[in-house]
């Protein structure tokens, strides 16, 4: 269960981020498997991930930028990699998105499961919230599973599918940032949300 939608800056953020490295074909390296590993999980990268960058990875590339109205040069340049970091994991916040849902929503339905990724992916797009998906939910206060430690429970396969679907974009809780079980929850705050939907024992809010 969401506790608050407090704005306060998350302790683990880092102090600067590192530029985003600038790759094409013929470029290898880690960052290159990463680069895979995103343009895959949001359904655009169909083959085994590498540390090399081929013709199925500029396709992909491009067939992301068109999507997002970049320029589709096949380079995975910084406005690419703003994009891509907006509406894609890696493959550690994968497994921390999963262990999210899992703590919050196991006992939920399928759809409630992954409308709980939903609401941390759209906190990643907000401007209100911290920019990775590790200080989402790492934000203090933020998330229950997290203050009580069940957020550390391995997840199961239920919960690493829900994950991928809301990267990918389902999102059933219409654009929501706050759920809450409205039988258990005490913050007058979060009851003063405009409803967006309601899925299983959540109520979404914006």
């Amino acid at each position: 269960m969401l506790i608050t939608g407090g704005l306060c800056l998350s302790e683990q953020a880092p102090v600067s981020a590192a530029a985003a490295p600038i790759l094409k074909q013929g470029s290898q390296s880690n960052d290159v498997a990463d680069l895979q590993f995103r343009l895959q999980t949001l359904g655009y990268y169909k083959d085994t991930i590498t540390t090399k960058y081929g013709m199925t990875t500029r396709s992909a590339v491009i067939n992301f930028q068109k999507a997002n109205g970049i320029k589709g040069d096949g380079i995975a340049g910084p406005e690419t990699w703003r994009k891509l970091k907006k509406l894609s994991v890696n493959k550690p916040e994968l497994s921390k998105l999963a262990r999210i849902i899992y703590s919050e929503a196991r006992g939920e339905v399928y759809k409630g499961q992954v409308a709980v990724g939903a609401v941390v992916m759209n906190r990643l797009k907000s401007p209100l919230f911290p920019k990775t998906v590790t200080d989402v939910i790492f934000e203090p206060f933020a998330f229950t599973a997290v203050a009580d430690g069940q957020y550390w429970l391995i997840p199961n396969n239920s919960a690493f599918l829900a994950a991928k679907d809301a990267v990918r974009g389902w999102d059933p809780t219409k654009n929501a940032l706050y759920y809450y079980n409205p039988t258990t929850a005490k913050s007058k705050w979060i009851l003063t949300r405009k409803v967006t939907t309601k899925i299983g024992r959540h109520v979404f809010a914006i």
